[in-house]
This record gives structure tokens, sequence and C-alpha cells, in this order.
């Protein structure tokens, strides 16, 4: 259940998972990772974030992916909190996927973190002070270690009409940059908000 500042700012999770993972060779999501698949390790951070809901998007082996989530999601006892939608134009990229996303959320809804179906280990640390930062009134918020930025990152609703407006495979890239100063930086406890999987060899990284 949503605690803290997700719950009563009303912030959303959601996961991108429409990849095809053309670099990887396919099946990304679904490649072995610890006890699970690698997508479990996106939907255990989503589910431990302040927010009231999570999102799935698919596109490319929708059904599975989908399978997926909800074997995910039963286990942990979150049936409740997930939500499954489909990115029909998903091979645009990245920035179809968080449009549709976004589109489906309640209109309420006072922002979304947004997480990566291919980065497993973001650690829970960093995700309450996101959500405090943008109950506090920043437009959004991302993490960073050692001077780098990561993921996932948290969009205010007041970001969502930039949102609904992308195009291409740059995700929210753009939007962040246009913030300068305004985007609030959280330290991350450690690397995991910059770790992601591209190739077969990351998974024994």
């Amino acid at each position: 259940m949503a605690t803290g500042a997700g719950a009563t700012h009303g912030f959303e999770a959601i996961v991108l998972a429409a990849g095809a993972g053309s670099r990887f060779g396919g099946g990304k999501l679904l490649a072995p990772w610890g006890k699970g698949v690698l997508l479990d390790g996106a939907l255990a951070a989503a589910f431990a974030a302040p927010a009231r809901s999570v999102t799935v998007v698919t596109g490319a082996e929708a059904e599975r992916v989908e399978a997926a989530a909800r074997r995910f999601a039963a286990r942990i006892g979150a049936s409740d909190r997930l939500k499954i939608v489909h990115a029909p134009q998903h091979a645009e990229g990245m920035g179809a996927s968080l449009r549709t996303g976004v589109a489906s959320l309640p209109s309420e809804a006072g922002g979304a973190f947004v997480f990566l179906g291919d980065m497993p280990r973001i650690p829970a640390g960093v995700l309450a002070p996101l959500a405090e930062a943008v109950a506090a009134g920043a437009p959004a918020a991302a993490p960073v270690f050692q001077g780098r930025r990561g993921n996932p990152v948290l969009l205010g609703a007041t970001l969502f009409p930039d949102v609904l407006a992308l195009q291409g495979d740059g995700g929210a890239r753009a939007i962040l940059q246009d913030l300068g100063e305004r985007l609030a930086l959280v330290e991350a406890p450690d690397a995991g908000v910059l770790f992601d999987v591209d190739l077969p060899s990351d998974l024994a990284s």
C-alpha cells in the first residue's frame, strides 16, 4: 500500500516494458534473473515506491510480459495495485510507451514514477526522497550517483502535457533537460540507479 508523500499526493508508478530488446537478441525482459525474470527487478522497485498503482506498459511480446507481471504481483500479494496497458505504437520508441502510460493514469494523479523494465537493481532507499522532493514543489526529481543522473525519475503532473507530446525514443530526457536547476536531484545509495541490461553478458554483472 502506498504511504507517505505518495499516498498524500496521488503518485503512481509506470514500468516501461514495451521494448523488443533487439540488441539483446529478443526476450530481454523475460530472461532469467535471480529466482525469476529480469522484469521482476523493475517490478519490485515499482511496488516498493510510494505510489498508489503500478502500470506496466507492454508492447513487444505483450502477452508474455503481461503474464510475467501478473505472476510477480500475485506472488507479492499486490495484484490489486497492478494495471496493464498496451502501447500500440511501441515500435516508435520509448516516447510512445511513456505517452501511453501517462495517458492511462487517473486524472487526479499528482505525478508518476517512471521505471525502466531492464533496470533491475533500483535501490528502494531512493524512492521516498524522490517523492518528498516533488511533494515539496519540484516539477520532477531524479536520482544521481557519483555525479551521473539515473533512474527512476518522478514526473510531477504539471509535466504530463509535455509527456503526452513526446515523440521518438528519447523518453523524458528532453523534458528533464529543459527543467535545468528546477529538476530536484537526489543522491542514490548505490549504482543501481545507473545499471541496465542491454546485452546477455550484462546479466552476469
